[in-house]
């Protein structure tokens, strides 16, 4: 699955979901268990490789003015959350994740006390896998074929640069990082 097929599986799934109300991941993982496993492990592989991207200390600040703080765990839902919200906004986050203070769900979260669940959404992380146990019957096929799937790709372990680390508890620090979004969480002037 090239990386435009993934979007459109993304792009559709979010379609329908907006058109039907169902839950994004569900819809998600019904398209997905409607191909053949192959291209399952395929899209997780590119989703692996965009979540991988987004492993930035920028993008985890983010997160952390977003959710009011973020654990490791939760900068991964995090991360699945920014790819649920289509291409555009990925390429978005992924240029400049300052730009989320722009995002509609971002904003509303401004009111809200626990913001734990904006842009969070863990079970996105496991579309694939759920694809292939509704296919197989099995919870643990996918995790049995992912091994010799990925062993065909040996260049996908590579380690990923973060970038420069900072102190997410510095306001001063993260309003001059992310501006707009500290501007909207911590009340600074961007």
């Amino acid at each position: 699955m090239d990386i435009e097929t993934f979007w459109d599986v993304i792009e559709a799934a979010r379609a329908r979901a907006t058109s039907t109300g169902e839950l994004f991941d569900e819809v998600l993982v019904n398209q997905l268990a409607d191909r053949p496993r192959q291209e399952i492990l395929e899209y997780a592989e590119r989703f692996d490789e965009l979540h991988d991207a987004l492993y930035r200390w920028d993008v985890w600040a983010a997160a952390y003015l977003i959710g009011g703080g973020c654990s490791d765990d939760s900068f991964m839902d995090f991360r699945a959350g920014v790819i649920a919200l289509g291409r555009q906004w990925y390429q978005r986050v992924a240029t400049d994740p300052d730009s989320l203070a722009g995002h509609p769900d971002v904003v509303q979260a401004t009111d809200v006390e626990d913001r734990s669940e904006v842009l969070f959404y863990e079970d996105v992380n496991y579309a694939a896998s759920g694809a292939f146990e509704r296919i197989t019957g099995d919870a643990d096929a996918f995790y049995e074929a992912w091994p010799t799937f990925r062993r065909a790709d040996p260049e996908n372990d590579n380690a990923v640069d973060m970038g420069e680390d900072f102190d997410f508890d510095d306001d001063n620090e993260m309003s001059r990082r992310l501006p707009r979004l500290a501007a909207l969480f911590l009340g600074s002037n961007p």
